[in-house]
């Protein structure tokens, strides 16, 4: 049983948008050859081929997996990635890269979830000591775990950088959607600055959905092979395909996207003149990161789903509010009136 009250816990708790239920059941219909060589895979990586200008195109069962696998196409055991204290890869995936990869992460500390080519210049002083892990890549994520968005010409920036350095540049695009929606650019205008990148559909009205773009052809020969040993290949791969392919179709993942970031900015404009609210970030896409009264906060969460960070000075906490495909105004305005209630009351006693 699913609460009748809508989460901004995660946009990973909203369902399947219809669109992708109704591209699985056509899916099913009939018997397919499995692990790719099927119609509908092999059509709708060729889509995603075009759609970000990419080498090749693979399909993934979710996020960690494919920060694992395309992080796998750049690195060796001793070489390390650069990424902010932030990421999620860092943060919230259990160790698994520098398990799985055997590569070192380096990370760095950021205002705003996003590095800047003197951030990353700061981790490569160690290069050419053999006491030292190597770095080879970057990592950063499109929109990032602060909900902030790198623009174009940063994103050209840190490219140049990392070609300038030798280093090739990863980029976790679990929420890629928000980013292009939130910049009013295509997939190919973000993706033409990175060696490999995510695609992510699982927060964009999927369910079991990635698709890990290659965009350095050089680095395709061995993707096949690293995709399967990484345990990321599916039997029954058109399943995948064809949530992908559900989402392409008259821009779906984009009008998703486009209405959780306007869902998440309504939000944002409600609460954001409410005496004790602070936006934390600016919205750039579907977060809503605010600090309030933890004990605020804490009121909120008995009614309702969202992120709590706490760690603010004077009895503050840092909190996340996530808009989905399928949050409507009237939810929006439901959970803005409560916040502005339960801060207009002060703090419990």
């Amino acid at each position: 049983m699913t609460d009748r009250r809508k989460s901004f816990g995660s946009d990973n708790h909203a369902g399947a948008h219809p669109d992708v239920l109704r591209a699985l059941s056509v899916a099913t219909e009939g018997d397919a050859t499995s692990y790719g060589d099927d119609p509908v895979t092999r059509q709708t990586a060729a889509r995603l081929r075009e759609l970000a200008g990419a080498a090749e195109a693979y399909f993934v069962f979710n996020g960690t997996g494919a920060n694992v696998f395309g992080l796998s196409l750049m690195l060796r055991p001793f070489q390390a990635v650069v990424c902010p204290e932030s990421s999620h890869l860092y943060e919230d995936e259990c160790g698994a890269a520098e398990r799985i990869i055997g590569s070192k992460l380096l990370t760095v500390a950021t205002p705003d979830g996003k590095l800047t080519p003197e951030l990353i210049a700061s981790r490569l002083g160690d290069r050419g000591d053999e006491h030292r892990a190597q770095p080879h890549a970057v990592a950063i994520a499109q929109i990032t775990e602060f909900g902030t968005c790198y623009s174009l010409d940063e994103l050209d920036a840190i490219s140049g950088f990392c070609r300038d350095q030798g280093l090739l540049l990863f980029i976790d695009g679990a929420r890629l959607a928000n980013a292009a929606a939130h910049l009013d650019c295509g997939i190919a205008d973000i993706a033409v600055h990175a060696d490999v990148l995510t695609f992510g559909g699982t927060k964009n009205g999927a369910i079991v959905a990635e698709a890990v773009l290659v965009m350095n052809p050089a680095l395709v020969a061995e993707a096949p092979f690293q995709r399967k040993q990484l345990m990321q290949l599916a039997s029954k791969m058109r399943f995948v395909a064809a949530q992908f392919a559900a989402l392409l179709d008259g821009e779906l993942w984009l009008r998703n996207a486009r209405h959780a970031n306007a869902m998440a900015s309504r939000l944002a404009a409600a609460v954001g003149a409410v005496p004790g609210i602070e936006l934390a970030q600016p919205v750039q896409g579907n977060a809503v990161f605010a600090i309030l009264d933890s004990k605020q906060a804490a009121r909120l969460q008995e009614t309702w789903n969202f992120g709590f960070y706490g760690g603010q000075p004077g009895g503050r906490s840092l909190v996340r509010w996530m808009a989905a495909f399928d949050t409507g105004p009237a939810d929006v305005d439901a959970f803005a009136a409560d916040i502005a209630a339960a801060a207009s009351a002060g703090p419990a006693g």
